[in-house]
């Protein structure tokens, strides 16, 4: 029997910050989420735990996080249109950063390297400063590589810990 060759793997991040009429807190929207990932072509592999954080930007509400790997032959421009479908679905409404948000998919990391055309950049760009990311990123994949600066996910996570207070007094950029 001939020995196929495994999926390619992709690290989705989750978060959400809104109730949602039918799934409730972010907790159950999350939970809600990886169920509607899981599909013909998109195989759930593991889940990290599901934590709370602190909201970026002007939004006043806690974040609930995770991260999902799943194994999918989908593209990275079909996996992005697929996260956004599902983000429509639970009504995400596009446009307005850093606002809160009932749902938001990521794509982080695809065992294929790294991607990026006009719509997309893999490993994500902003996942190496964020905490709500490389932590539950650590909890299922803390040996993948970033393709890009060469270091696990577990060397990412503990020097992001390590960094220095942020100065409250330096402008935002």
């Amino acid at each position: 029997m001939a020995h196929a060759t495994p999926l390619p793997l992709y690290a989705i991040g989750l978060g959400s910050n809104r109730r949602h009429a039918r799934f409730g807190d972010p907790r159950g929207v999350l939970m809600a989420a990886l169920a509607a990932l899981e599909s013909d072509d998109i195989e759930p592999v593991d889940v990290s735990p599901i934590i709370a954080s602190e909201p970026l930007g002007p939004s006043r509400r806690r974040y609930a996080n995770a991260v999902a790997l799943v194994a999918s032959a989908l593209s990275p421009p079909e996996m992005l249109e697929r996260l956004q479908a599902i983000e429509a679905d639970f009504g995400r409404r596009t446009g307005q950063r850093w606002s809160a948000r009932t749902l938001d998919l990521d794509i982080l990391l695809w065992s294929g390297g790294a991607w990026s055309d006009a719509a997309l950049t893999i490993p994500h760009p902003a996942m190496t400063s964020r905490a709500f990311v490389l932590g539950p990123l650590r909890a299922v994949a803390p040996d993948w590589h970033h393709p890009l600066l060469g270091r696990s996910v577990r060397q990412l996570a503990a020097k992001l810990v390590r960094a220095k207070p942020v100065d409250r007094g330096a402008s935002a950029h």
